[in-house]
C-alpha cells in the first residue's frame, strides 16, 4: 500500500513552507517517530517526523524548494517488499514494447535495464548522508549567523547532536571557522531577486536571501500598518512604587534564579486592566465586535534570524 507524505502545517498560521533538507533517501526504511525532513515555517525551522512505517519509494519535492503549499504530496512510502516493484514495473513496459514488438524474446530486456533508475534516484543520497551534520535547527541558525563550520564541532547533545551550548562554547573561546563558500552561493542564487529593488551598482553590497520567517515578518508588519488603524497615547508616570515592588519580588525569587523585568510587570498590569475593563478587550470583525473573556497579549521576542510574538 502506498502512503502519501504531505507537507504538514507545523504552526496555526502556516500556509506554505520551505523544505530545507531531507533526512532520508529513496530505499530507506522509516518507522513512526523517525525524522524525515527539516521544514522552514513562518516561525522557525522544525523537524518533521514520520507517523507511518514503510520504505521510502519516491521523493517528489527536492530539498531547498520554497513556497511548498501545506497539503502538497512531498514523498511516498510503501510497505516492505513493495518499494522497488511499483517504481520499476510502471514506467518501463510501454517504450520497449513499441520497438521490440516483432521479437517477443526482447521482453525480458526491460527487466534487465530496469534497475538503472534505482541508482539514478539514489545518487543524491550519499551527498545527504555524507554532508549531513546532526544539529538542532537553532544551533544551525546560530552557526550560520556567526560563521561557524558545524562539521568541525563535536556535539554534546543526545546521540552527538550539536546544540546551542556547543555554538556558545565556540563563540566564547573565540575560535571560529570561516565557511565563506556558504555565503557566495546564497548571494548568487538570489541575485535575480535583487532586480525588484535596484541598488546603485557602485556601492559595495551583499545580497542576502530572506528566510521564510523574515518574509512573514515583513508581510505582517506591512499589513498591520496598512489595515489596522493606529492611535498613540503618551503619558508620563512615576515608577517609584513599581520599582520598589520589583526589587522586593526579585529578592524573594533570587534563590530560584528568576529575575523580573519592568516589562514583565507592565504586561501583567495590561492583562489585569483588560480583564477589569472588558470594553477595551475587543477586536473589530467587519460588522461586529468580538469581546473576549480573557486577555491575550502578544509580545515581540527577538530570536536568531528574526522575531516571534508569543
Amino acid at each position: 500500500m502506498t502512503i502519501e507524505i504531505k507537507m504538514p502545517a507545523l504552526s496555526p498560521t502556516m500556509e506554505e513552507g520551505t523544505l530545507a533538507k531531507w533526512l532520508i533517501k529513496v530505499g530507506d526504511t522509516v518507522k513512526s517517530g523517525d525524522l524525515m525532513a527539516e521544514i522552514e515555517t513562518d516561525k522557525a525551522t522544525m523537524e518533521f517526523e514520520a507517523v507511518d512505517e514503510g520504505v521510502v519509494a519516491e521523493i517528489l519535492v527536492a530539498e531547498g524548494s520554497e513556497g511548498v503549499k501545506v497539503g502538497t504530496v512531498i514523498a511516498r512510502i510503501v510497505g516492505d517488499g513493495e518499494a522497488t516493484a511499483p517504481e520499476v514495473a510502471a514506467p518501463e513496459p510501454t517504450a520497449p514494447e513499441a520497438k521490440a514488438e516483432p521479437t517477443p524474446e526482447l521482453a525480458p530486456k526491460p527487466q534487465a535495464v530496469a534497475p538503472a533508475p534505482a541508482p539514478a534516484l539514489a545518487t543524491p543520497a550519499p551527498k545527504v548522508d555524507s554532508d549531513r551534520v546532526i544539529a538542532s535547527p537553532l544551533a544551525k541558525r546560530l552557526a550560520a549567523a556567526q560563521g561557524i563550520d558545524l562539521s568541525t564541532l563535536t556535539g554534546t547533545g543526545p546521540g552527538g547532536r550539536i546544540v546551542k551550548a556547543d555554538i556558545e562554547a565556540v563563540t566564547q573561546s573565540g575560535t571560529k571557522a570561516s565557511p565563506a563558500p556558504a555565503v557566495a552561493p546564497q548571494a548568487s542564487s538570489s541575485a535575480p531577486e535583487s532586480t525588484a529593488a535596484p541598488i546603485t551598482s557602485d556601492i559595495p553590497h551583499e545580497v542576502i536571501k530572506l528566510s521564510g520567517m523574515r518574509k512573514i515578518i515583513a508581510r505582517r508588519l506591512t499589513e498591520s500598518k496598512q489595515q489596522i488603524p493606529h492611535i498613540y497615547l503618551t503619558v508620563d508616570i512615576r515608577l517609584d512604587a513599581l520599582l520598589k515592588l520589583r526589587g522586593e519580588l526579585n529578592a524573594g525569587l533570587a534563590s530560584r534564579n528568576v529575575k523580573l523585568s519592568v516589562n514583565d510587570m507592565l504586561i501583567k498590569a495590561l492583562g489585569v486592566a483588560l480583564m477589569q475593563v472588558p470594553k477595551c478587550n475587543v477586536s473589530f470583525a467587519g460588522n461586529e465586535m468580538l469581546q473576549f473573556s480573557r486577555a491575550d497579549i502578544s509580545v515581540a521576542v527577538s530570536i536568531p534570524g528574526g522575531l516571534i510574538t508569543p
